[in-house]
């Protein structure tokens, strides 16, 4: 496998870099947390200015069509700069737009940044199986009724519009039965409760109580969403372990830059061995999980399903129990300081633990992993 990036892969990477270095340093993040609203639309309007938002945007739409190689760059750099705008969400939700086909309008307004878009896909009792779903999607008249309540929608309260996954027919965890439907934020009978989680992002509580949309919000068949939501959520899941990579550079190379400055005993305490030993076990934890964010980023398009479910669980793992041994080492060979605010240390970690969350932890990555086809033979 060829690991170097395309030039115009390089360029996205290093406009990217300093945009963040320039105009979204630490201080800068912080004030936007901490703001009313806790994102910046000034940083919206430059990830628009810089093509980020049309990157993933089939051409047709206005985008670059930008394979999941071509976000796994820019998703490094936003890890790595612990951007918190609604990215992720948008691009997620494009991706369930782009595999249902028929919402080119909808696509074009995100390549133009005039539009944010949040996944309300979990429920308080579902974790991190997306195939329970209480929520109720059924047809009224020439369109559908959607009832019930979505959890932990990350970037709820920015988004202009929401995909949302209910039930249509068969049991609560059945995976046929499930409908995917656009819902703009601003439906009747949708009520929105946002809220900051510990990694200084959004989310927000999402309720749809007799919410009406008509039969065009309808994302492919009726009852027949789950391969789309299958397909999409691996695609998050590849885009959150390229992040994650991104995060674990940041936190590396501060940890490494402290060892080298913070003195005790009369020497940098980079020169004790148990603590160079620390770091060698840090670096083969974060290039294993490069590794595997670069091979999910590789097949996650593949048409084999097997096989993407296989690669992208796999790198979920491994991402996964990598972001808790860098974070922990990280924290720990801080000292009490690992754990402050005033250390952009603490924040990568915080955001590496939700990371972990997101889309199914590891645990739940590894029996998915187990439960695929073939695997008993393999082992």
């Amino acid at each position: 496998m060829d690991f170097t990036f395309k030039e115009e892969q390089q360029q996205f990477a290093d406009a990217l870099r300093r945009w963040v270095d320039k105009d979204y340093g630490f201080e800068t993040r912080k004030r936007i947390i901490h703001s009313p609203a806790g994102v910046s639309d000034e940083a919206w309007a430059t990830l628009t200015e810089l093509g980020m938002l049309a990157l993933p945007v089939p051409e047709d739409q206005g985008g670059f069509n930008g394979s999941a190689v071509d976000m796994l760059v820019v998703m490094q750099e936003l890890g790595r700069g612990l951007v918190v705008e609604p990215y992720f969400a948008t691009v997620l939700g494009a991706q369930f737009l782009n595999l249902a086909g028929g919402h080119g309008k909808l696509l074009e307004q995100v390549a133009g940044g005039e539009l944010k878009l949040a996944c309300a896909l979990g429920e308080q009792q579902s974790r991190h199986d997306l195939s329970d779903v209480a929520t109720t999607g059924h047809e009224l008249g020439n369109g559908y009724v959607l009832n019930g309540t979505k959890t932990v929608v990350i970037h709820g309260g920015q988004a202009g519009a929401f995909i949302v996954s209910a039930r249509s027919g068969g049991e609560q965890r059945d995976k046929g039965g499930i409908s995917l439907f656009v819902v703009p934020a601003d439906t009747k009978g949708v009520t929105v409760t946002d809220y900051r989680t510990i990694d200084g992002q959004r989310a927000a509580t999402v309720r749809f109580s007799g919410a009406e949309v008509p039969a065009s919000a309808l994302l492919g068949g009726v009852g027949a969403g789950w391969d789309i939501l299958d397909a999409a959520s691996d695609y998050g899941a590849t885009l959150l372990c390229a992040e994650a990579v991104g995060a674990m550079d940041a936190i590396f190379a501060a940890t490494l830059d402290y060892l080298k400055t913070r003195q005790q005993f009369g020497a940098p305490i980079g020169k004790f061995q148990a603590l160079q030993h620390r770091m060698a076990d840090m670096f083969i934890h974060l290039e294993q999980a490069r590794s595997m964010a670069m091979l999910a980023a590789v097949k996650v398009a593949s048409s084999d399903v097997e096989e993407r479910r296989r690669v992208v669980s796999a790198a979920k793992v491994r991402v996964g129990h990598a972001c808790k041994f860098v974070g922990q080492q990280a924290v720990q060979l801080h000292g009490g300081m690992g754990v402050t605010d005033e250390l952009p240390a603490a924040h990568h970690f915080k955001r590496l633990t939700m990371i972990d969350l997101t889309l199914g932890d590891a645990d739940h990555h590894l029996e998915r992993f187990i439960a695929q086809p073939g695997f008993k033979h393999a082992a």
